[in-house]
């Protein structure tokens, strides 16, 4: 009898419906979703919040939007692209699975830009509004994933290893309950907990962007690269760790900025 816990294999599918299925992970993103909605929905009565229930609605149907198609394109692009160039018709093959949180980071970047231009607001306001609601649907997505059984991590044998179905009849890291708790439970306490406090504008998005990167780059020590990707640039470097750098780069820049000018502004005002 194995030592480690070997994972029962579970079906994707809740319920089906003729052609409609309801999945694991697509009720995970919409646990996530409505968790999200309900926290914007609140924080439009806390002093200062620029918007109404209405426009906050509006808001985080684009960046749902942003998610969906941003995740898909950027799976596509970025992890197979070969598959893409010999049939461009993969991209919309969905009912295979596959979504990029990088990808969908960028389809709710361009949401917020959009929704920043249409009511006549700062880009980095949005963002900070957004960001703290953001962890939720990322922890909720890496249950779907462990549900699923699926995204596993490299073999180990640390004592909470599991066996999944389909990964090689080894044990493997839990990596996505890593990513759970990091990039979950741990990245959501901490931006609730710094955004209560007066901070420059863009300073909460640069954290997400910044805490995001480095919990995303640290968990791919643990995550198995997927099969065609296993000797991308001869093992140096993942590719979620490759796509992770920009953020770290960019959140520490907002921070630096948003804080440099914030001490600029108070030494004019005291000079």
């Amino acid at each position: 009898m194995s030592e480690f816990w070997v994972f029962p294999a579970i079906n994707p599918v809740i319920v089906s419906i003729g052609p409609i299925a309801l999945r694991w992970y697509g009720l995970m993103y919409l646990v996530g979703f409505a968790a999200a909605m309900y926290l914007a929905n609140r924080r439009t009565s806390e002093k200062g919040c620029l918007w109404n229930k209405e426009q906050v609605s509006d808001l985080l149907f684009y960046g749902f939007l942003g998610v969906v198609l941003g995740g898909r394109i950027g799976y596509v692009l970025f992890y197979q692209f070969p598959e893409f160039i010999d049939n461009p018709l993969y991209l919309f093959r969905i009912w295979e699975g596959g979504m990029s949180f990088h990808g969908g980071f960028l389809g709710v970047v361009a949401a917020m830009f959009w929704f920043a231009h249409k009511t006549g607001t700062r880009f980095l306001q949005v963002a900070d509004f957004i960001a703290p609601l953001i962890p939720i649907g990322l922890g909720a997505g890496r249950i779907g994933n462990f549900i699923n059984a699926e995204l596993w991590g490299r073999q180990t044998d640390v004592p909470w290893a599991i066996i999944f179905p389909n990964a090689g009849g080894v044990p493997r890291h839990p990596s996505q309950l890593y990513e759970f708790i990091l990039e979950g439970v741990v990245l959501f306490i901490l931006l609730n907990w710094f955004r209560r406090a007066d901070r420059p504008v863009g300073a909460v998005a640069g954290l997400f962007s910044l805490g995001y990167g480095s919990f995303r780059f640290i968990v791919e020590y643990f995550r198995e690269p997927d099969a065609h990707l296993h000797d991308f640039m001869g093992g140096f470097i993942t590719m979620g760790q490759l796509l992770s750098l920009p953020m770290i780069l960019v959140g520490l820049g907002i921070l630096f900025y948003g804080y440099k000018l914030s001490a600029d502004k108070k030494q004019v005002k005291n000079a």
